[in-house]
């Protein structure tokens, strides 16, 4: 049987706790603020660091956090606004200054992977830590038996202060959302899916944890997605493991109206969809350029 919880039941995040957990040198967080309520954390992150001139990333350095437990005007792809009931959800922006290991920021061409670097350590601490089996759906989106648990959204933050271009990724996931909360019926929640915790103090360590481990072995080898990291495959080869759209008949609605028709066959270098239409012909669909991507049933 579903539970129903109100605001009052929904356990707050414990800031001390995670601060403690996360924060260096005893986790992989370099920062990590945890506000009441918001309108958005990828907003109110870009900003924080579009205006911060203390140097290299001083005042928010390289992969500080901010998370919400309430976000009031959180944007998907394409400016789409939804919002959750008060801790149902977990709503958690990092912030990303990525550099190689010879110190030189990463080629902006590899900023494009950071989403989906993103979603898969979240479908990962998921399957993980709930038993739930989370798979990933091109280009920002966890699902769970084709239904939408999580979305990820990254958006680029320009230099300033002597600080090269960052980006700021951040995700919403439904996890005590019951029936009556989802804003759509192709939405799913982590109770939903009777996971076996719904603590958003063990999702978000478990999340952090898996991203920052993801995020050391990409730019270990600057960036470049087929290269494998130290620890095993790389990024092109995990995402190809965990994500259901590759190998599928897929329609692209474009924003003009039209579509593409086609079979999902890889990913470009870019991060890019390359789809195969009826003629045979290959196109690199990117994320920016999809209104909305659906599996074509057989």
């Amino acid at each position: 049987m579903q539970q129903h919880y109100s605001a009052m039941e929904r356990p707050g995040l414990d800031e001390a706790g995670l601060r403690a957990q996360l924060v260096a040198p005893s986790g992989p967080v370099s920062r990590l603020d945890v506000v009441q309520r918001t309108g958005s954390t990828n907003a109110d992150l870009a900003e924080a660091a579009r205006l911060d001139v203390s140097g290299p990333g001083q005042a928010w350095p390289d992969f500080s956090v901010l998370t919400a437990e309430l976000q009031t005007e959180g944007r998907g792809r394409m400016g789409r606004s939804w919002e959750a009931p008060e801790r149902s959800s977990l709503f958690v922006s990092v912030l990303l200054r990525p550099h190689g290991p010879q110190g030189r920021p990463l080629p902006t061409q590899s900023y494009g992977w950071l989403s989906l670097l993103a979603a898969l350590s979240l479908a990962e601490a998921v399957s993980r830590c709930t038993g739930v089996a989370a798979r990933l759906k091109w280009p920002n989106d966890v699902m769970v038996d084709g239904r939408k648990l999580a979305g990820v959204l990254a958006q680029m933050v320009p230099g300033a202060g002597g600080n090269p271009p960052a980006v700021v990724v951040g995700a919403g996931m439904n996890v005590s959302l019951t029936d009556e909360d989802l804003p759509v019926p192709t939405a799913t929640s982590l109770l939903m899916e009777y996971a076996s915790t719904t603590d958003r103090n063990v999702l978000l360590g478990a999340y952090l944890n898996d991203f920052a481990a993801a995020y050391a072995g990409f730019c270990a080898v600057d960036g470049d997605p087929q290269a494998p990291w130290a620890d095993g495959p790389g990024l092109l080869e995990r995402l190809r493991a965990r994500m259901d759209t590759l190998g599928r008949q897929v329609r692209a609605e474009l924003p003009d109206g039209g579509f593409l028709t086609g079979r999902a066959v890889g990913l470009d270098g870019h991060g890019a969809l390359l789809v195969v239409d009826g003629q045979g012909e290959r196109h690199a669909v990117h994320a920016a350029d999809v209104v909305h991507l659906r599996p074509v049933e057989p």
